[in-house]
């Protein structure tokens, strides 16, 4: 397995985006368990997740204690770096909603803990910006979080290049990482991606195939990224995370995946390599 570093540890180059294993749709616990057995055999060693990633109001951190029961079940999981995030909420009828009060955001994380069955959490994340909060309030709750060893690192996600800046400040440079979207079809984070690899933050672009229900249409919706798959023999899918990896030593993937089969087709995205001239015809898409 090919490696990438966020802040001081060096995880697979792609990882492992728990949500679709918890949200609506979900498959059930075996097949799930399953899957997440499969991306550590394989030598995933990053696995995102959050406490929003469930599907009833009564089941908050689902996802958490999901992982948490698959790594405890497998001799491989005491090395993965669990990434998880608080300041989003779900409640229940399909929808989500913000709250980044300092005050949530603590008390997310203690529940976190217990949950994931840690002492410190491995990666935390301020999930999204809340308008109704002053963004350096809700990463000064996670710069607290850091000084008291509740995590072990700090990241920010859907945040734009101002944010990221801001927030390195309050960490006092320690931000390691960055989630936003990117895909083909979402290519609006690209100052991100551009900042985080001058500073040398990890850059995790979330649903980087275009999303659950999207992601088997990639080929049929962006020829050029069908073409290069026919040449190399391989998915549009796999293209698509090697063309990601290309952009920047910074970018780790987390693509989602219910199924074992997905996620042994994303990993092998590490071991294809894009001519100069195939990486510029996907760039124009």
């Amino acid at each position: 397995m090919h490696t990438r570093r966020i802040g001081d540890v060096e995880v697979s180059a792609i990882g492992l985006g728990a949500m679709p294993m918890s949200i609506e749709g979900r498959p059930d616990e075996v097949r799930s368990l399953t899957t997440i057995h499969a991306a550590l055999d394989a030598g995933v060693t990053l696995i995102d997740t959050a406490d929003a990633y469930h599907r009833d109001a009564d089941e908050v951190g689902h996802n958490e204690t999901l992982i948490a029961k698959a790594l405890a079940s497998h001799d491989l999981g005491k090395d993965v770096l669990v990434a998880t995030k608080g300041g989003h909420l779900r409640p229940g009828d399909g929808s989500w909603t913000l709250d980044g009060s300092p005050r949530h955001l603590k008390e997310a994380c203690e529940a976190s803990l217990r949950r994931l069955g840690v002492e410190a959490i491995g990666l935390y994340q301020f999930h999204r910006p809340d308008p109704r909060v002053p963004y350096d309030e809700s990463v000064g709750a996670v710069r607290d979080l850091l000084d008291e060893g509740k995590i072990r690192m700090a990241g920010i996600s859907n945040a734009n290049p101002d944010q990221i800046r801001q927030a390195n400040d309050i960490l006092g440079g320690r931000l390691v990482s960055v989630q936003n979207q990117f895909s083909p079809a979402f290519r609006s984070s690209e100052p991100e991606l551009r900042l985080c690899d001058q500073l040398g933050i990890a850059f995790l672009p979330w649903s980087p195939l275009g999303g659950i229900s999207r992601a088997r249409e990639l080929g049929s919706a962006y020829a050029p990224f069908a073409r290069v798959a026919e040449m190399h023999g391989v998915s549009p899918q796999r293209v698509c995370l090697a063309w990601m990896l290309a952009k920047s030593p910074v970018v780790v993937p987390i693509p989602g995946s219910s199924r074992p089969e997905t996620v042994l087709d994303s990993i092998a995205a590490t071991d294809l390599v894009l001519s100069a001239e195939e990486i510029a015809e996907l760039d124009a898409v």
